[in-house]
């Protein structure tokens, strides 16, 4: 099983970067332990999403992009490209956004600066897996969702002001009012990636993780993914539960004077709690940002790679997808607009990888063995519907 497994381990990441620490910690500091259960159903989407990416690649061989330019027309595959490298644009947004706070927290670094510094440490990542050193890739990945974790819950600890039988009452599916519901929505849209679906079909084609290896062990293979995406995303859902309980637990601390801002979270952490707190939390904001943005540049590769039949080199794609981020912050845009915005052109592309990767999985003549079940193709479609009609809500809501 050990060849199987380690792929969705990067995916993970995507579900643990800015934009989910963002709107995380802004509901916890808003509605309590409300919204818990709301990151708990989405990450159960997002772990059948991810094994159903997972199977994907590993029955076919073949990344969910390369899949659509085979089998799509060309104008089909342009638009289906466009609209990709539009939610990998708004990706690496939020993630420069997240590290350029981070570093500013760290070292007082003009934010423009350290979206440049962020790009060159992303690089660094990304080398580990060009230089066709996998594994180290994906430890390399393990260790930063370690050291996310690790900030969150020393963090947590540290801050306390925990109700136990509020998370319990969290797990109870309700809504507070149309705040609420529009840090559910940002919610879902941050826990459910479209890039990472992309990149985690890509993943699964490793030697080791091929088809043939599908057609001899299938229910190995099943075992192995399942395996692989419960330990991987059923940590980032740990994570992403212990940021609501932070947050609900620094307002309890601040008397509701907080309200989830990220600097001024780090600001009330040093004051509140000590430097220690508030270092944690910016070294677990900037490893968010920085792993999630070399995870985004390598999903761009993918996504162009498999819709358009051609790439461009990664340094080239980096200095092309944090052109956006830079400009916007030279500009002096306000940070936690542009991670809201960020959010909202995401959930726009959830709809589209999803209904893709059901439509793929559920063929027989391509998946062989590992098809989905039709209980399964039918609980998919389902969870793909609600989500694809959550995704599509964020922007109305926000913009009315």
């Amino acid at each position: 099983m050990a060849p199987l497994m380690g792929p969705a381990i990067v995916a993970s990441i995507a579900y643990v970067d800015p934009g989910n620490v963002a709107t995380n910690l802004a509901a916890g500091a808003t509605s309590g332990y409300l919204l818990v259960w709301v990151v708990v159903a989405a990450s159960a989407v997002a772990m059948l999403v991810q094994f159903q990416a997972a199977k994907l690649g590993t029955a076919t061989g073949r990344s969910l992009p390369e899949l659509c330019r085979e089998r799509f027309p060309r104008w089909g595959n342009r638009l289906l490209w466009l609209q990709a490298e539009l939610v990998v644009l708004a990706t690496d947004l939020a993630e420069f956004v997240g590290a350029a706070i981070g570093l500013q927290l760290l070292f007082g670094m003009p934010v423009a600066l350290s979206a440049l510094l962020t790009a060159g440490l992303s690089l660094l990542l990304l080398e580990l897996r060009r230089r066709g050193r996998t594994r180290r890739f994906e430890l390399a990945t393990a260790a930063a969702l370690v050291l996310i974790g690790a900030g969150i819950g020393y963090d947590l600890v540290a801050v306390g002001h925990q109700s136990a039988a509020g998370m319990a009452g969290g797990l109870v599916p309700r809504l507070g009012g149309t705040e609420s519901i529009l840090i559910a929505l940002g919610i879902v849209g941050a826990t459910v990636m479209p890039h990472a679906i992309y990149l985690h079909s890509s993943l699964a084609q490793q030697p080791g993780r091929s088809a043939a290896v599908a057609r001899r062990r299938p229910g190995l293979v099943r075992s192995a993914l399942r395996l692989d995406c419960g330990l991987a995303l059923g940590t980032a859902a740990l994570i992403n539960v212990a940021m609501i309980a932070l947050g609900a637990g620094l307002g309890s601390l601040t008397g509701g004077t907080w309200t989830g801002d990220l600097h001024a979270a780090h600001a009330e952490l040093a004051a509140r709690v000590g430097g220690a707190a508030a270092l944690a939390f910016a070294v677990a904001l900037l490893t968010s940002g920085v792993s999630s943005s070399g995870i985004g540049t390598l999903a761009g590769d993918v996504i162009m790679q498999g819709f358009l039949g051609r790439g461009i080199p990664v340094y080239g794609r980096r200095l092309l997808t944090m052109a956006p981020a830079v400009l916007a912050l030279l500009l002096g845009a306000p940070l936690s607009t542009l991670l809201v915005v960020s959010q909202i052109v995401i959930s726009l592309g959830i709809p589209v990888a999803l209904f893709l990767l059901v439509h793929f999985c559920r063929d027989g003549a391509l998946m062989g063995r590992l098809v989905n079940a039709v209980a399964t193709t039918r609980i998919a479609m389902g969870a793909s519907l609600v989500v694809a009609v959550v995704g599509l809500s964020l922007p109305l809501l926000f913009l009315a």
